[in-house]
């Protein structure tokens, strides 16, 4: 992505460097803010009240209250057992980073944060697990936000992930722990929380559920503005504009309102029209005085949009940096003027680090056909092409013949069209049939040397479909679960030492290296 890259051309679209020490000048920046600790405080001790304490987490809560203390941020939507791996990957970039801001400066503490997206009501986002090369899918008829969906239908997903998780001691502690935090919860949103909780607290990460009326109170002067103004609209396309003049895909596609109305099973748009304030696809209608009235007395019924989002979690976090994947990122850097025209301190924004887990029986394969980790991101032909022809005996490539074609029919071109200029067409004609020829020969010859190194090619396919499933990346497509049960809490050591967001880059880990 080019924003890791530092291209210059993104510089005027983000606020801090990544960097350790630009730290500094964000906690200065962040103390100007409304400090709404306190109520953060008072809303997560009343989330984490039913939860079993863990005493990492108990000491963040009563930090969180602290005027000295600053959160460092991740988020994402409440996916099915943690959805695929980055899930939990992003949830350790931020532990990680938060561990190294609090050593780095030792005046200040910092809280790692994961902010579950429960409001987002696109379910086929969040509905399925992958692992052991099945896929999991929760089956349900719900509408609107999806963490207010009821736990009551997991019930087949769950006998489906005991299934495939098998009988061993690991296996069935893991469902155990993902069993209990599922049916301890009528709600979806709690339950992920728990699950977080259960998994990571130990870590002092602190997991937020942003639909709380007490935070959206916090957010109540800025909702009213995008009601009663709709500023967000011009200032997000005009820095989308300017992004795709500077050569980059814009993300937010803005609305004239970038707030949905919540309620049981309901999550739609806001629009205005006449003069009335109306939800999409229901029957409420709201006057200017009546939606401002409702906003006051339930602000938990107003849900931000993507294009809102990103603002009201840095209203009610005292928060200095997100970290987030390329896409993330993306959609924050149409930000910054949004954020200034509403006073609140646009964040460091930090690339996610991507990991590659290479299991043993992988690495042991790879060695064997003397592949490195960097030959398999390589396209899947292009790669067995260049297999094919660095491990024969033989002789398949027809490049000096194509040479000697060429040279042949440059002299015959030259005799020719000395005699008569026009058969110039004829020549080059007759040229790209020979070579043309050539290159179904070269294909075939390519092809016999596959066959002969049948067994190689298979095992190169095989790999690639392992590691790179549908040309993906890994994390994108496989759950933590497999990697949990083999390796336990050391998989999860691994990752807090590893995953260290200020160091750009690929990591890759080698089972047994």
């Amino acid at each position: 992505m080019a924003y890791s890259g530092n291209d210059t051309a993104l510089r005027p679209f983000f606020r801090y460097e990544v960097s350790l020490e630009a730290f500094a000048q964000v906690i200065e920046d962040k103390k100007k803010d409304p400090d709404h600790r306190a109520v953060l405080a008072s809303a997560l001790r009343t989330q984490y009240a039913d939860l079993v304490q863990i005493p990492a987490v108990t000491a963040q809560l009563e930090r969180l209250a602290q005027p000295h203390t600053f959160t460092v941020a991740t988020a994402h939507q409440p996916c099915l057992f943690t959805g695929p791996l980055y899930y939990i990957y992003k949830a350790f970039s931020t532990i990680h980073l938060a561990g190294k801001l609090c050593e780095a400066y030792p005046d200040y503490h910092f809280v790692p944060v994961f902010v579950s997206g429960a409001e987002d009501h696109d379910f086929d986002e969040i509905n399925k697990a992958r692992l052991f090369n099945k896929t999991i899918e929760w089956q349900n008829e719900e509408g609107g936000a999806v963490g207010g969906m009821s736990t009551a239908t997991l019930s087949p997903a769950l006998s489906e992930l005991q299934a495939i998780l098998g009988t061993s001691d690991a296996a069935q502690e893991a469902f155990a722990l993902i069993e209990k935090a599922y049916t301890s919860h009528s709600g979806y949103g709690a339950a992920t929380i728990h699950l977080l909780h259960a998994l990571l607290g130990r870590y002092g990460l602190v997991v937020v559920d942003s639909h709380v009326a007490e935070l959206k109170r916090l957010f109540i002067p800025i909702m009213e503005k995008e009601l009663l103004e709709q500023p967000s609209q011009a200032l997000v396309q005009a820095a989308h504009d300017r992004l795709e003049a500077a050569g980059f895909s814009g993300q937010a596609f803005p609305r004239e309102i970038n707030l949905f109305y919540l309620r049981t099973g309901l999550r739609e748009r806001i629009v205005l029209e006449d003069n009335l304030y109306k939800v999409l696809n229901t029957s409420f209608v709201f006057t200017r005085d009546e939606i401002l009235a409702e906003l006051r007395a339930h602000p938990e019924h107003f849900s931000p949009n993507v294009v809102m989002r990103p603002l009201y979690q840095e209203t009610v976090l005292p928060n200095l940096a997100y970290i987030g994947g390329g896409g993330e990122i993306a959609y924050w850097l149409e930000r910054m003027d949004q954020f200034a025209h509403f006073g609140v301190n646009f964040p460091m924004l930090i690339r996610r680090n991507s990991l590659w887990w290479i299991d043993e029986a992988g690495a042991k394969r790879m060695q064997k056909l003397g592949l490195s980790p960097e030959d398999l991101f390589e396209d899947t032909e292009s790669l067995i092409k260049r297999y094919v022809a660095a491990n024969t005996d033989q002789e398949i490539s027809l490049a000096r013949e194509k040479e000697q074609i060429q040279g042949a029919f440059a002299q015959i071109l030259s005799k020719a069209t000395a005699l008569d200029p026009t058969l110039e067409k004829t020549v080059l004609g007759e040229q790209a049939k020979q070579l043309n020829a050539l290159d179904v020969l070269e294909a075939k010859l390519l092809r016999a040397e596959k066959q002969r190194q049948d067994t190689s090619v298979q095992q190169i396919r095989s790999l690639k479909d392992k590691y790179f499933p549908g040309n993906g990346l890994q994390e994108r497509h496989d759950n933590f679960l497999p990697l949990y049960i083999r390796h336990g809490q050391g998989f999860f050591e691994l990752l807090r030492r590893e995953l260290d967001p200020l160091k750009p880059g690929f990591v890759v880990v080698q089972e047994g290296a």
